[in-house]
């Protein structure tokens, strides 16, 4: 079988699925593990490559929705020169991958029209189900249900660990630096398992605007930055908007040193199997006493106030 992968998600699923060789298309933005980077592009963004703020990101993405225009692009004709026989898509947002009804419209001229399968998880349970939806429908369900099983028993090794702890810290998941989003969809309740609390964020839906306001007053005891698609440089260069917030130095999560960095991209924004490992990272940072440290500089840091961030210590 010839598969394409339209989001980065789907890309990491077909590679934990050991269908990697069946791998004949990515998106620009594929770039995990390193050997879907090698694959042949068919999807690609205007934001690819340029080094952007969140408010110029915010901007381009608003200014093309109003023209009813997306920010990413399929080129046709690589992907007629790759003829997949599956195209593995979501409709969950259309500023992180190309939009449904376009990938179903653009489709149709292909010379062999390819079987779309779109995912749409909301959960971290969903997002394990879409993993045995691509399996089964790959023919290697016994390959998923393994696959699964070995996250699952992961997850619930955070959970039940967690379960003793005596208090639970208010969370605060930073998912856009300007405008500023509180995370949605898996987030929440990976903070549960990881044994905090999040009342900021949405169960199981989209990432919404949020006020400063109402951030200061949820005085969170714990800040993740987390901003879609960052990496920890990107994040760095944003730090300066948020010493600026009125009422920043009085959070707790300030006064206590309990603010991090994180690298979104790969552990937090993405729905495919390192979410788990995003979860292994939550629980470092909300319970450190009970989940020693093993994150490297690249994935986490703590943010130790205007100057610069420092890796948090073993």
């Amino acid at each position: 079988m010839r598969i394409c992968s339209f989001l980065p998600s789907a890309t990491e699923i077909v590679y934990a699925l050991g269908l990697g060789d069946q791998l004949c298309g990515v998106t620009q933005g594929c770039d995990y593990p390193v050997e879907a980077r090698a694959k042949p592009v068919v999807v690609r963004s205007i934001l690819d490559g340029r080094e952007l703020s969140s408010e110029e990101i915010d901007r381009i993405v608003r200014e093309h929705a109003h023209r009813g225009e997306s920010v990413y692009r399929i080129d046709l004709d690589a992907l007629r020169g790759v003829a997949p026989d599956m195209i593995l898509t979501q409709e969950l947002c259309d500023v992180c991958a190309v939009g449904y009804q376009d990938v179903l419209a653009q489709v149709k001229i292909l010379p062999k029209t390819p079987h779309v399968l779109s995912l749409n998880p909301n959960t971290l349970e969903d997002v394990l189900e879409d993993m045995l939806k691509v399996g089964e429908a790959t023919g290697v369900s016994e390959r998923g249900r393994k696959a699964v099983a070995e996250l699952r028993q992961r997850i619930e090794n955070v959970r039940q660990r967690a379960a003793s702890v005596a208090t639970r810290p208010r969370v605060f998941c930073l998912e856009w630096m300007e405008p500023l989003y509180v995370a949605g969809h898996w987030l929440p309740g990976m903070v549960e398992i990881a044994g905090g609390t999040d009342e900021l964020g949405g169960h199981g839906v989209p990432s919404a605007r949020i006020t400063w306001e109402h951030v200061r007053a949820y005085q969170p005891e714990v800040v993740i930055l987390m901003p879609c698609g960052f990496d920890i440089p990107g994040i760095q260069r944003e730090l300066h908007g948020l010493w600026t917030l009125p009422g920043w130095l009085e959070l707790p999560a300030v006064r206590d040193a309990h603010v991090y960095a994180v690298n979104g991209s790969a552990y937090f924004s993405r729905s495919g199997p390192r979410l788990v490992d995003g979860l292994e990272l939550l629980a470092q940072l909300v319970h450190p006493e009970l989940f020693p440290w093993t994150a490297p500089e690249d994935v986490a840091i703590r943010v130790q106030g205007p100057g610069l961030p420092q890796q948090v210590p073993a």
